[in-house]
């Protein structure tokens, strides 16, 4: 294999038709200014060709499919291997995929229940348990010498035929209700219900040499009591002195008699009919009542309590769990439980070996900083980082080597405290034989790098050539390269003049309890600029998200406010409105884009609609919308795509092969403005339309805010599913942006420097401070070091992550929240201030 892969006339996107060689079995990091090329180089080239290889390699089915496929846009490339990619995106996130599914460690966990689990009655919660002969023979042989016993067969309710035939084989008694009765005699209880009737098998006494007579006597009771024997402990005048042992060779309850069921690994599965609870087919919520599923509220199913598991799956125990329970502890909770399970004699091989592939790959999500996740948490409520990083801990556990791993910022979302620990991980990936390609932002992974790429010099149609290349040292030292002079300290963020102090007034969340808040009460400074900071898992996004956004947001629209953990909002009177600004995707559809998000699309087909040849023909705006039937193209739908569903990997999606990817029908392209068609407009980077419509105010001012949080380079029908993180988060606040202020506005933003180069933080960094200017409040959860320096005041949650989280460990200014010495925010902090 050649020791590097050489990339030659790449022009996919905005690529200058670039050469580059990136060296093999390294640790290389691509980085550059939002939208310089980064991903089109990374993914849109390097992983789209290794994933056409591989089509390539398969059987004439598979290989028919590539005539489909377009081939990346580049000359050629040497010593590429198989290429697996680990993005942020959630592709098509369903409700029933979760920590657990994603990583394997559910399955493991289900083999665990399977193979060392302890069954107990669905009924009555009694233990059940299947013992052989010799089992019973040892535990009444580890009685007391001496002891003597009655080994009995438990008969149901029998007719007197059935007594005669027992007669007839030489049995002589049976137990009626506890009392010795001869089976010559008259049995004047045995018709009547509710009788309880052992036959008496043998009476003895426990000593040496009696193992033989005792195991013959309880496999004839086993023969006559359906596979149950009991033993009574009695005097030597055969009176009972209330004790009783009773055995089965079935997995039968002994309290009440309900059969267990087959232990399988479907058993387990909330998506397989075997375990999924019959109410809400395994979903573990329901809608409330009169609503349906997918437009209405749910709540947990009171049939399965939100386990989505059915009764006899959670019947099963480990250490007096279920699987449903164990699922649902935080992930390093589960790890210290099943580290320090004493499993029993007879399942102790098999039980520590599965733990072993478990820990293994619970140590690894730990390491990334997700011990405070748990199995049993659904993918679509996972940030992009967090469902990376979930997916680099399914790849550490697989032990491949000789792969390509592309990955897109696996630092978004993790505090500075774990950063080192991801470093550490994306070394053992390398140093287990394989290439490891990380798009990055993050200072640090840059100087772990062994290959440094930075792309440049701008963005969209600027960008799309390599600045710099070279080991970190050589990225430093060159003039060109914008990277290399943050990295160096020759350029930095700087620190504001001053701290604002705000408008004198408090807003304060009270006793707050959601999720994992310990009963939290904080004031955030009205006017200024806040940032909440801490671990992963602190309890930021819950504080920030849950209660302040959706708790103003409830009070403002005079909602009802149920949720009593949330606490009290006091001074919530002093907002006129809350916008919230998040990383969920604006649209997980080739219909959405920009454009339609923000508005333009709408000014757009309205703006075609009065052009002069449109009037003739009769147009109407709806004839420029790519979402209903008259001007898209009917091949797609309007998409611009059509799906292949590929079973093996994640569906692919090919160009239209009748509009082209134009979306419209041949009638409505016909339509132009300055030579251009509906179709070419959306075409357009955000730059471009503002020169070509800087007369249409509307439109202008959307256009302006959407390159003033540096989305200058994204074109404007791009579809949402394509977009990162941040970049859908920004495209967010440019859509609150084009409203007018009334400076009493909270601004909510969750870790808007995801994406963001330093120079790009820097303009943020402007855009908040404008907005704040005006008199608004911004409340940002972010982990860059940069934006939490240049805040006015800073909320750091802590200590740890989950249960060992939700307290404030330091507020105040920066420079005050820098001298407690148990902040990790503030030790990180220091140093940055320090340097500035």
């Amino acid at each position: 294999m050649a020791a590097k892969i050489v990339i030659k006339g790449a022009r996919v996107h905005n690529l200058k038709n670039i050469d580059l060689a990136i060296p093999r079995d390294q640790l290389v990091v691509i980085t550059g200014v939002s939208g310089s090329g980064k991903s089109s180089l990374a993914f849109d080239t390097l992983y789209a060709e290794g994933r056409r290889r591989y089509l390539e390699s398969l059987g004439a089915d598979a290989r028919q499919l590539l005539q489909q496929i377009e081939k990346p846009d580049v000359d050629s490339i040497d010593g590429l291997s198989p290429t697996i990619a680990i993005q942020q995106k959630a592709g098509l996130a369903s409700p029933r995929s979760t920590v657990g599914t994603i990583t394997g460690v559910y399955d493991f966990l289900r083999l665990l229940f399977v193979r060392a689990g302890q069954l107990t009655c669905v009924e009555c919660g009694h233990e059940i348990r299947a013992h052989s002969v010799e089992q019973i023979v040892d535990q009444l042989l580890s009685l007391p010498a001496q002891t003597r016993v009655m080994v009995l067969a438990p008969l149901a309710l029998p007719v007197p035929a059935r007594l005669e035939e027992l007669a007839r084989q030489g049995f002589a008694r049976v137990m009626v209700d506890g009392r010795m009765t001869e089976l010559a005699g008259e049995l004047p209880l045995v018709t009547e219900h509710g009788s309880r009737i052992d036959l008496v098998i043998d009476r003895l006494v426990l000593r040496d040499g009696i193992r033989k007579r005792l195991a013959e006597s309880i496999e004839i009771a086993a023969r006559h009591g359906d596979q149950i024997v009991k033993v009574r402990i009695v005097s030597e005048n055969d009176a009972d002195d209330g004790r009783e042992m009773a055995f089965s060779q079935k997995f039968v309850c002994l309290n009440c008699g309900v059969p267990a069921l087959e232990i399988t690994p479907g058993l387990f599965s909330f998506n397989s009919p075997e375990g999924a609870c019959p109410r809400c087919n395994g979903l573990g919520e329901i809608a409330e009542r009169g609503k349906r599923l997918k437009d209405s509220a749910t709540v947990p199913c009171p049939e399965c309590g939100g386990s989505r598991l059915k009764k006899a799956s959670r019947a099963v125990r480990i250490g007096g769990h279920d699987i449903a329970q164990i699922a649902a502890m935080p992930i390093a909770t589960t790890l210290e439980f099943l580290n320090h399970y004493q499993f029993p004699e007879e399942r102790k091989i098999i039980g520590e070996k599965i733990v072993d592939q478990i820990a293994g790959r619970l140590g690894v999500m730990t390491q990334l900083g997700l011990d405070y996740l748990s199995l049993d948490r659904s993918s679509v409520t996972l940030s992009g980082g967090e469902l990376q990083r979930v997916r680099l801990a399914t790849q550490m556990g697989s032990g491949m080597a000789g792969i390509l791993y592309v990955l897109d910022e696996p630092s978004m979302g993790l505090h500075q405290k774990d950063n080192a620990k991801l470093i550490d991980l994306l070394k053992q990936l390398r140093d287990a034989g394989n290439s490891v390609l990380v798009v990055e932002h993050d200072p640090e992974t840059m100087r772990a790098a062994d290959y440094l790429i930075d792309m440049g010099p701008g963005a969209g149609d600027r960008g799309g050539e390599v600045i710099a290349c070279g080991v970190a040292a050589e990225i430093l030292r060159d003039s060109r390269s914008l990277t290399g002079r943050y990295l160096s300290g020759a350029l930095k963020v700087p620190l504001p003049a001053e701290r604002r102090k705000g408008a004198g007034k408090g807003f304060v969340i009270k006793n707050a309890r959601a999720r994992n808040l310990k009963n939290l009460t904080v004031e955030i400074p009205i006017g200024v600029m806040t940032c909440v900071t801490g671990v992963s898992g602190a309890g930021k996004s819950t504080l920030v998200m849950e209660v302040l956004y959706r708790g103003l947001q409830q009070r403002l629209q005079r909602m009802k406010v149920n949720d009593v953990s949330a606490g009290e909002l006091i001074g919530w009177e002093q907002f006129e409105r809350a916008i919230g600004v998040d990383q969920n995707p604006i649209g997980r559809t080739q219909r959405s884009n920009a454009a339609t998000y923000t508005g333009i699309y709408d000014h757009l087909r309205e703006f075609f609609a009065a052009l002069p040849e449109a009037r003739v023909r009769g147009y109407k705006p709806d004839r420029f919308s790519f979402n209903v039937p008259g001007g898209r193209c009917e091949a797609c739908g309007g998409e611009g795509v059509t799906r292949l569903e590929m079973y093996f990997i994640p569906e692919l999606f090919v160009t239209c092969p009748v509009c082209k990817g134009r979306r419209y029908n041949r009638e409505t392209l016909d339509i132009k403005y300055k030579g251009l068609s509906i179709a070419d407009l959306l075409d357009l980077t955000v730059d471009q339309a503002l020169e070509l419509l800087n007369n249409m105010v509307p439109i202008h001012d959307r256009l302006r805010t959407l390159r003033e949080v540096g989305l200058g380079y994204l074109r404007l029908g791009q579809p949402a599913a394509t977009l990162a993180g941040g970049e859908a988060q920004r495209i967010k606040l440019a859509r609150e942006l084009a409203r007018k202020s009334t400076g009493q506005s909270l601004y909510v933003l969750d870790e808007p420097t995801t994406g963001l180069h330093f120079d790009d933080v820097s303009k943020l960094l402007e855009l908040l401070s404008r907005l704040t200017e005006l008199g608004n409040t911004v409340v940002v959860v972010e982990h860059n070091l940069d934006v939490v320096k240049s805040a006015d005041h800073v909320i750091d949650l802590g200590p740890g992550s989950g249960t060992h989280g939700g307290q404030v460990i330091a507020k105040g200014t920066p420079e005050e929240v820098a001298l407690v010495s148990g902040s990790y925010t503030g030790q990180f902090l220091k140093s940055v201030l320090e340097q500035t």
